[in-house]
């Protein structure tokens, strides 16, 4: 029951900020993933620090290693933002995926050792370890009830993925799971954003 113990906060939580949940999800377009988000941009908009999901987000889901092309972003990204303000806060922290980092990306460090996503806790120490005020952290998630909620408490930036990567082939039936808690948590909140007045 512990394993998702985060989901359900996620639910509940999820209901104080359901306007702003609304929000981020009418105005994120459909096709939206990291190949999508120029660094120069989020730049030049205050963004001075990176929280990255891996599921969904850099790869599909499980995968141990990022997409080519994700590796490529993420080149470009440690070239706008420096080495030391990229962090991967993901709700699934493996020992393979760090090691592959600490490889490739050594100065990228994996957040750990705090509560799961919805809870802030993640992006607070993203902003200790990167030295920015929370609100100048970009939390890129493909789970509106997850990282999204997460950076919209901590005061934070969040960022939808709608278009996340998936992988049937590899494993259909974690990631047909994951499309439709995705597809829910839109459900839901657009359903709790009706109750305005609550």
């Amino acid at each position: 029951m512990a394993f998702y113990t985060h989901i359900l906060a996620g639910f509940s939580l999820g209901f104080a900020d359901r306007l702003e949940l609304r929000r981020l999800l009418d105005t994120t377009p459909r096709n939206a993933s990291i190949l999508t988000l120029v660094p120069e941009e989020l730049l030049s908009s205050g963004i001075a620090a990176l929280a990255l999901d891996f599921d969904g987000v850099l790869a599909a889901h499980g995968s141990l290693t990022p997409l080519p092309e994700a590796i490529g972003w993420l080149k470009r990204c440690e070239a706008v933002f420096g080495r030391d303000r990229i962090f991967i806060l993901s709700n699934k922290p493996t020992e393979e995926r760090r090691q592959w980092f600490a490889q490739h990306f050594p100065a990228m460090r994996f957040i750990s050792g705090v509560r799961k996503k919805p809870y802030p806790d993640g992006l607070k120490k993203t902003g200790e370890l990167a030295g920015v005020p929370l609100s100048s952290i970009l939390m890129v998630d493909d789970r509106l009830l997850t990282g999204c909620l997460a950076a919209i408490i901590a005061g934070a930036r969040p960022c939808y993925i709608r278009y996340p990567y998936v992988s049937y082939t590899t494993r259909p039936f974690a990631e047909l799971f994951f499309q439709i808690l995705r597809a829910g948590e839109r459900l839901f909140v657009r359903l709790i954003s009706l109750f305005l007045a609550i």
